[in-house]
């Protein structure tokens, strides 16, 4: 059995080292001092997404003792969590971990690069961001703000609804009110007659204890366990559609990074890779843990008809075709990214059963692009 931390220590170190490629003798550090940065994060110490920022910044301090030293403080102890970004902005803080979507106010792009309803799994994320030139859009966008983005983990998919009314078909949706995040979400969530309720995370188990939802969502079953959710709700809406995989990462502002040597940005760079290896394990086997637990508590467990999913995905192409047609930026994200789920529809339906995420109905790639400046 592998001793705990471990991971964090002498694998990851040796994953960073076989990552970064080393092209210059020019020190790590330009000076006798290590840098010091602040660094927070939008997620509270009582929503375990928290640990993939935390992750990150120990990492960091391990590996790069001597030249960069982050000090890590809890979401809320220092901004309010949608205040994260303005802070990393104007150089408040020089680190914060994120979820684009917060941020979908600033450029509806934000919220595709962190997720998409009915959208790529969490390995199609992954081989999209560090493969397929999903990479150089995250740091495109993020640039208009002063912004250099690490994406440092992705959140495998999300558990789906969880309630007191049985929700066996989208008929079941009509006059519900449920907690989801994400403005295409919300769309759809209208489309359905249903309305969309914008809550905190750590609002949710209140308003579901008091009926002021009908259901509500926050991550995947480990993460809900964790938020104490079995207490007051019994049953468990799947699948997550809404969130089929999230990405998480770390803001940091330009003139801060500029101020560091080519081999640091490049160590950073690989060890935020690293991490988004660690992060999606520990989130996966969590959900695997956390199902067992439902499980045993007793949870009915309903699932929506393959049927009803198309009826979704239908109405979702419809959003981000609209979407795309009021934001150059969000059409560049949403080209790219479908046109990657394009491009792996053959392989992924080669080798299934033994692949992984599922091929799409897909928006209209052609109009999208058009939309493209």
């Amino acid at each position: 059995m592998m001793k705990k931390g471990i991971l964090t220590r002498s694998v990851i170190f040796s994953m960073v080292c076989a990552l970064c490629v080393v092209g210059t003798t020019a020190p790590a550090f330009s000076g006798d001092q290590p840098i010091k940065w602040k660094m927070t994060s939008v997620w509270t110490p009582t929503i375990s997404l928290i640990e993939a920022d935390r992750h990150f910044a120990k990492t960091v301090n391990e590996l790069l003792k001597g030249t960069l030293e982050i000090k890590f403080f809890d979401g809320g102890s220092l901004v309010p969590a949608m205040g994260v970004f303005n802070a990393v902005m104007d150089g408040t803080l020089q680190a914060g971990g994120d979820c684009g979507v917060y941020w979908s106010g600033q450029n509806s792009a934000f919220g595709l690069l962190a997720q998409c309803p009915l959208g790529p799994s969490w390995i199609d994320y992954m081989v999209w961001i560090f493969q397929g030139g999903g990479w150089d859009l995250y740091q495109e966008i993020y640039s208009k703000f002063g912004l250099v983005y690490l994406p440092h983990g992705v959140i495998p998919p999300e558990s789906g609804l969880r309630g007191n009314k049985p929700i066996n078909s989208l008929e079941d949706f009509k006059g519900l009110k449920v907690r989801m995040s994400g403005a295409i979400q919300g769309m759809v969530l209208k489309d359905i007659g249903a309305s969309q309720v914008m809550l905190a995370g750590g609002e949710v188990y209140q308003a579901l204890e008091k009926g002021v939802i009908d259901a509500g969502e926050f991550s995947g079953p480990g993460i809900d366990w964790g938020m104490s959710f079995q207490e007051v709700t019994t049953y468990w809406a799947a699948p997550g559609w809404h969130q089929p995989g999230t990405v998480l990462g770390v803001m940091i502002n330009k003139k801060e990074w500029d101020k560091l040597t080519p081999n640091t940005q490049a160590l950073l760079k690989n060890i935020a890779m690293a991490n988004f290896l660690w992060s999606s394990t520990f989130w996966e086997h969590s959900n695997i843990t956390g199902t067992k637990k439902w499980i045993e508590k007793g949870v009915k467990i309903t699932r929506l008809p393959a049927e009803d999913i198309a009826k979704l995905e239908k109405f979702r192409n419809k959003h981000i075709e609209d979407l795309s047609e009021q934001n150059p930026d969000f059409a560049k994200v949403a080209y790219a990214q479908f046109n990657f789920l394009k491009d792996v529809e053959k392989w992924r339906e080669i080798s299934s059963p033994f692949s992984y995420g599922r091929n799409q109905v897909l928006p209209d790639l052609e109009k999208i692009k058009s939309y493209i400046k």
